[in-house]
């Protein structure tokens, strides 16, 4: 994930938000203007670029689908947009479902979709709401390059426990010790690596295709996966946890058309194709609102 900072595992969003916060915009820090104008959807997004693209999808697709919609990005910190929402300043935020969970009750345990979003519903207030969660995960994982994947038959993380001792681990400081970090590998899989690098995340690809590091912890939908041809190790322990991407919504402010088109959304949105959108606007510069249009006339949503 193209992001200002390094995360958790199933925290990971929660605390990238909080970390970019510090370069936020809080456009209601001194009074600004609450809510949409006559009546408007009010979508907003955090301050990295994944969200503001999402963001842009949810706009359009919900301009599409005849709504009235401002947009609101780069607010800042889910400490600063979730007052929003709950507030009714805002209408709709692009939320990850284990982030937004961790953020509302600290000792949540990881689960599948289906139990994230089980539990997020129990968590939140009166008056906001997820919808459907799609299939796209923006998740910590184990990543290897292809060769290492094919030279030790690595397809989950579990298939490193005969090799780990001979490999060096790269990650951000917090992997090293989190519990859903080396701790966890070590308890779920029997997986000891021969030690733990801490890098910064936009070094991590390089290291590993240079051989400095032999695994990497990089984010499931960060675009040199595909741009590097790099291997992802399966989690079926569910070490890290679900984190699919969701629209969290006030609810008085979103009618049942608006539920539609946002549903629509997360039925076409896969983690595959949202890393691809990253790369076109992180790596190739390419306008977050024009790469929005073209995934949203590509799945019939325009």
């Amino acid at each position: 994930m193209a992001t200002p900072t390094r995360i958790t595992a199933a925290a990971a969003v929660p605390l990238l938000l909080a970390a970019s916060a510090c370069g936020a915009s809080d456009p209601y820090s001194e009074g600004g203007a609450a809510g949409g104008s006559d009546g408007a959807l009010v979508v907003g997004s955090a301050d990295f670029p994944e969200s503001t693209l999402l963001a842009n999808i949810y706009a359009q697709a919900l301009e599409n689908a005849g709504q009235e919609v401002e947009t609101k990005l780069n607010i800042g910190s889910r400490e600063v947009y979730y007052d929003q929402i709950e507030s009714g300043n805002l209408s709709v935020l692009p939320e990850y479902n284990g982030g937004i969970l961790l953020y509302l009750d600290q000792e949540a345990e990881p689960g599948d979709q289906e139990e994230t979003d089980k539990r997020v519903e129990e968590a939140l207030p009166d008056g906001l709401s997820i919808l459907d969660s799609s299939a796209a995960e923006n998740k910590d994982s184990v990543t290897v390059t292809r060769k290492t994947a094919e030279d030790d038959d690595l397809a989950e993380i579990g298939d490193l426990a005969d090799v780990a001792g001979d490999m060096v681990l790269g990650g951000p400081p917090e992997f090293e010790s989190r519990p859903q970090g080396v701790p966890g590998l070590e308890k779920a899989y029997g997986v000891e690596f021969e030690r733990f690098e801490s890098l910064e995340p936009a070094l991590l690809p390089q290291a590993l295709t240079d051989g400095d590091i032999q695994a990497a912890n990089l984010f499931t939908t960060d675009p040199a996966i595909a741009t590097e041809d790099l291997v992802t190790l399966e989690d079926p322990e569910n070490v890290f946890g679900a984190q699919n991407v969701v629209p969290l919504i006030h609810d008085a402010s979103v009618d049942d058309a608006a539920r539609e088109a946002l549903n629509a959304v997360s039925a076409e949105l896969t983690t595959d194709e949202l890393a691809a959108l990253n790369e076109r606007v992180s790596i190739e510069h390419e306008s977050a609102a024009d790469v929005a249009a073209d995934w949203l006339q590509e799945k019939g949503l325009a």
